[in-house]
């Protein structure tokens, strides 16, 4: 079974897009949910400024997850942001910090936040 995201975006909040991740991320979904997440990105044309893809309720996540997360953000316009939400005490904010990438890409607790940066 393929987990897809689920795109939300905040109508109080323009220029953000925010993006539910599936509960696993792997090499069995990795490849199909780049041009998902690149779709619902690029969907906001040049009013794209911050996408948060939402890691929140991903329980299980390897290296196809931050080579996605990667992908997305080479993709996207240079003035468009990433932002990433992850519990600090998950699979995925252990993965995104093991990985160097928190370096790269800003990490939050929660959504409220990600979506205001």
């Amino acid at each position: 079974m393929t987990f897809l995201p689920n795109p939300t975006e905040s109508r109080d909040l323009p220029g953000r897009v925010h993006l539910a991740m599936p509960a696993e991320i792997d090499f069995c979904n990795a490849a199909e949910l780049l041009p998902l997440v690149v779709s619902a990105a690029e969907s906001r044309g040049d009013r794209l400024e911050v996408l948060v893809l939402d890691l929140s309720s991903t329980c299980f996540m390897d290296s196809q997850g931050v080579r996605l997360i990667n992908a997305v953000r080479h993709r996207l316009r240079p003035e468009a942001r990433v932002r990433l939400v992850a519990r600090p005490d998950g699979v995925a904010s252990r993965v995104l910090e093991l990985t160097g990438l928190r370096r790269d890409v800003p990490v939050y607790d929660n959504l409220a936040e990600a979506l205001a940066s």
